[in-house]
């Protein structure tokens, strides 16, 4: 059974001096939870430059769908990077580019009648979607939901309110958004309770928002997560997201389903609101979509996306060398790993939900697929967040070997390369039992 392996203090030698360079070339708006310097990677492991071996739980954060440098992902990469590696989809044409379209256009919920957009990112997708549905409906609002995350540039940060050190100083943002509270159930905002509620935080769009602070008839689309990410990892109930459905029709207002960390197989299905028989007007997707390779994407119902050249465009956006290794990406997605993230999601839930037994400082545990969050609290009935605490655990299982990342106040997010195998996953979740029993002293 192969383990994490650590053989320095950590950080290591090697680590110390490049994490010195670092903070005197890198910007320090970066968020690094803990001193790990990367070097190589296979598969679930990761090993720094001091020869470290880490079990790794974030993925890149939640990128590297099909773990670090699969070999098939790595042999497509080298042959396109060998023919082709720039042309510009924006001004030429080249096959890799239409193939990956067409395929996307076949895997998003939804007929195939279809249009894409190739960015380099999440944000950016995020970015192409808002133009297009101001573009498209001739409306100059937005709503979006408290907690959500959709990127840090101007138009996606606007739509952003997962943590305020993201939009302190940068006002003024876009001046026509209006947040929304989202259906986090553990801990409503409206402390009522599901099923009970009547999805009341839907009937609040309705009744109080569209009454009082923004007419429907002026909003161009509404842009949500099928499981918040940031916000931490927060899973809706199930009549949530077809109820923003129904609401978006009622008033001709676009439902722009964000699935930047949610897709691409995450959930154990391809995108997470499938989940919900639900489908959206246009979609973001990014991270996982292409094994690590930057690549972002948009779509849209060819209706939609009507907007006429010179509109929007992207000079790196949908390289070749992207759209190839995302071909791979899919092709490897749907021939078992969608299957395994599934299977092995509902392994990390039961194990994880024994542990919420056991202990009263897990408040939660929610999550599909591999997508899972853990919420830490000081007690099950204050539920007050903790937030020191979640990050020494996040630091006390780096120092043991496993990576993880928190999400939103007081969460731990588990998002491993969804090639994980089943002795693995144990591996880290033993190491993260371990962790919570230093820290919390149980």
């Amino acid at each position: 059974m192969q383990k994490p392996k650590i053989i320095t203090a950590l950080p290591g030698p090697k680590a110390r001096a490049f994490l010195k360079r670092d903070s005197k070339y890198i910007s320090p708006s970066y968020t690094r939870s803990y001193p790990a310097v990367i070097e190589t990677g296979s598969g679930v492991w990761v090993t720094d430059v001091d020869g470290n071996i880490f079990l790794d739980f974030s993925a890149g954060i939640a990128v590297v769908a099909t773990g670090h440098c699969h070999p098939a992902v790595v042999k497509a990469i080298s042959e396109q990077a060998s023919k082709l590696i720039h042309m510009s989809g924006t001004d030429f044409y080249y096959p890799y580019q239409i193939e990956l379209a067409e395929k996307i256009a076949e895997i998003v919920p939804g007929g195939k009648n279809k249009k894409v957009f190739f960015a380099n990112s999440g944000a950016e997708s995020v970015e192409c979607a808002m133009k297009l549905a101001r573009y498209h409906q001739r409306r100059p609002r937005y709503l979006a939901f408290t907690g959500s995350f959709h990127g840090r540039t101007f138009g996606a940060l606007s739509l952003t309110a997962s943590k305020i050190g993201q939009r302190k100083y940068f006002a003024p943002l876009l001046s026509e958004v209006t947040h929304v509270p989202y259906a986090y159930c553990y801990r409503c905002p409206f402390h009522l309770e599901y099923p009970s509620c009547n999805l009341g935080c839907v009937k609040y769009i309705d009744d109080v928002i569209f009454k009082k602070i923004a007419p429907p008839e002026e909003i161009a689309a509404l842009f949500f997560e099928p499981i918040q990410g940031e916000g931490g990892y927060v899973v809706p109930p199930r009549g949530f997201i077809p109820a923003l459905r129904d609401l978006c029709s009622k008033y001709d207002i676009l439902l722009v389903d964000d699935e930047v960390q949610s897709g691409m197989g995450r959930t154990g299905k391809m995108f997470a609101i499938e989940h919900y028989s639900t489908k959206a007007d246009i979609y973001c997707i990014a991270k996982g979509v292409a094994s690590g390779l930057p690549l972002g994407i948009c779509v849209a119902n060819s209706g939609i996306m009507d907007w006429p050249p010179g509109s929007h465009a992207s000079t790196f956006g949908g390289n070749p060398v992207s759209c190839v290794a995302a071909s791979k990406t899919i092709e490897l997605l749907e021939n078992g790993i969608i299957d395994n993230a599934a299977k092995l999601g509902e392994i990390a839930m039961a194990r994880l939900k024994s542990l919420e037994t056991h202990y009263d400082f897990i408040g939660d545990v929610r999550g599909k697929g591999l997508m899972i969050g853990v919420e830490l609290v000081a007690d099950a009935i204050t539920k007050e967040p903790v937030k020191d605490k979640r990050d020494a655990v996040v630091y006390e299982a780096f120092e043991e070997g496993l990576l993880l990342l928190g999400a939103g106040e007081t969460s731990i997010r588990f998002v491993p390369p969804m090639i994980i195998n089943e002795e693995e996953l144990q591996v880290g979740l033993d190491i993260f039992e371990k962790s919570l029993k230093k820290i919390f002293k149980a």
